[in-house]
């Protein structure tokens, strides 16, 4: 399930991509899968290293058809990204500002390790879903690692353009989502076994697999309304 579009990024074969914040990969891996020379990169050790084991059960199983294609999985820091300027064509960062107190530092890293001309995707919670998330559960941000801040859209576009960029859009994305994450506010977010959480859990995985008519429907009608994430698209200036 990704949250970047890859054609509004301009992601094209033998592209140079950095995932910050890859968590378990899924932005990372689809980037390969698409022909581009992907580094991978997390905090976590267990993330990192999961990544790196999917990589080569990919090049294994024939997912990564080029043999020229480098894949890699880096345990760093968003504040010291250890890659010289203008590294990387593409670069996303999916979920990962909202949990950085110095966020401004990050976007400038960001925005280093991009080359001239290079286009990046950034993604945090939109405002409107994630204010009632905070608003319903205290246990749904305040968690060690959680989210610190919640960004409204020109607060954000304002400081990534403060970094060196320039915006040229943005979408909204998951509207099937926001809706789970109220739930799981509601009763609990450790509370799994909530017979409205699982069923709804259930539909998100069938959606997510099957990718019925239906759901593919409801979400291009909701993400523009109750969408959770906010994507926004930049290009460093030459």
């Amino acid at each position: 399930m990704l949250t970047a579009d890859y054609d509004r990024l301009k992601l094209r074969r033998g592209d140079r991509v950095l995932d910050l914040g890859c968590g378990f990969g899924r932005h990372a891996f689809e980037a390969a899968r698409r022909g581009a020379h992907v580094v991978a990169l997390d905090a976590g050790r267990d993330e990192v290293q999961g990544v790196a084991a999917t990589f080569a059960a990919m090049l294994e199983a024939g997912e990564l058809r080029d043999p020229s294609l480098h894949t890699a999985a880096v345990q760093g820091d968003a504040l010291h990204l250890p890659f010289p300027d203008g590294t990387f064509d593409r670069v996303i960062c999916s979920e990962v500002l909202e949990h950085i107190p110095d966020d401004h530092a990050a976007m400038r890293e960001l925005a280093r390790v991009l080359r001239a001309g290079g286009t990046m995707a950034i993604t945090v919670p939109r405002f409107g879903p994630e204010l009632l998330n905070w608003a319903l559960s205290d246990e749904y941000h305040n968690v060690p690692g959680g989210h610190i801040r919640i960004y409204r859209r020109s607060v954000l576009e304002g400081r990534l353009r403060s970094s060196g960029m320039r915006v040229t859009g943005h979408h909204y994305a998951h509207g099937l989502h926001s809706p789970y994450w109220w739930l799981k506010c509601l009763v609990g977010t450790t509370n799994e076994d909530h017979p409205l959480v699982k069923n709804y859990h259930r539909l998100l995985v069938w959606d997510i697999v099957k990718r019925p008519r239906t759901t593919r429907f409801m979400e291009r009608v909701l993400s523009p309304l109750i969408g959770k994430s906010i994507v926004v698209y930049l290009v460093k200036p030459s």
